[in-house]
């Protein structure tokens, strides 16, 4: 059987043409080499070599040998290379899931950003999903990694870990001209009682709901929801309309919409968390350099 060496032999000697050459340059003795190159030709049942005492020259087999074996030697080099890059994380595919929020909070971004720039051959595959979503795919292997959001730690299974990357506030959403927008005091939570709220469906998936209901439960009344949405965008289109008001995470303030105002609750309540969620046990240098990435954005910016 053809092994590499003997082409890795071949290919030395043909570009010296001188048995002594190459055997210095492939770190062996003369004696071996003429046998390597003897046992190619047994093997090949042709005579790859004219030998004489003055010279050392190709034959025809020999001259169409050396293309297929330099093509061979290469595609084998770019082999062990890619299996190097596939073992230190450098190359291949990392699916993350995220908050529709997310992209609006700058860890995520700065995560993404570093990500990219230090490991341009990973091709990263984004999904938006809801923190249920993104929890049973974690935990099922069809993703990699999440950003979900919560007010505190997340009820995660044992094999999922959690870092928190940024905590902000809630705010009240509501139409420019609507009668609590006229101040810029924060807006009391028991104001809202009998306002119309724009909020996602029951069930959506999104935590959110179940924290808004309880903060307004905790200020003594039921939100009472009316026109349903499940997109943030929407939620604030809606808003713009007169449609009601609504409480979402103040980074919800970067989605630029006409006709919404945004103030602080009062009590300011419970703030809302993004979390990056990750298998806790995965052996991926990929997720784990973006972990860690995600790590480093999160830290505090002093300027």
């Amino acid at each position: 059987m053809i092994e590499l060496r003997h082409l890795r032999y071949f290919s030395v000697l043909a570009e010296e043409l001188h048995f002594g050459r190459a055997a210095a340059r492939l770190g062996i003795s003369q004696p071996p080499l003429s046998q390597q190159i003897k046992a190619l030709e047994q093997m090949l049942q042709a005579p790859l070599l004219e030998r004489s005492n003055r010279r050392v020259a190709l034959t025809a087999a020999g001259r169409a040998l050396l293309a297929e074996a330099r093509a061979t030697l290469a595609q084998a080099e770019r082999a062990a290379t890619v299996v190097g890059q596939a073992k230190r994380g450098e190359i291949g595919e990392l699916k993350i899931g995220f908050a529709p929020s997310a992209p609006l909070i700058a860890p995520f971004t700065r995560s993404i950003l570093a990500f990219r720039k230090a490991l341009p051959g990973v091709r990263l595959v984004l999904e938006e999903r809801v923190t249920t979503e993104q929890i049973d795919a974690i935990a099922e292997g069809r993703l990699q990694i999440g950003f979900i959001r919560s007010r505190a730690k997340p009820d995660l299974p044992e094999t999922i870990a959690a870092l928190e990357l940024y905590r902000e506030p809630m705010v009240v959403f509501m139409h420019a001209g609507h009668p609590l927008a006229a101040s810029r005091r924060p807006v009391r939570l028991k104001a809202l009682a009998g306002e119309p709220f724009v909020f996602y469906p029951r069930g959506t998936g999104t935590r959110l709901y179940d924290e808004v209901v309880a903060l307004c439960r905790k200020a003594g009344f039921s939100p009472r929801i009316e026109q349903e949405a499940r997109g943030n965008a929407t939620i604030l289109g809606l808003v713009a309309a007169g449609l009601g008001i609504s409480i979402l995470p103040a980074s919800l303030r970067g989605i630029a919409m006409d006709n919404v105002q945004s103030r602080p609750l009062s009590p300011a309540g419970p703030s809302s968390s993004m979390w990056l969620i990750h298998t806790r046990h995965d052996a991926s240098p990929a997720g784990a350099k973006f972990i860690a990435l995600a790590a480093e954005a999160a830290r505090p910016r002093h300027t």
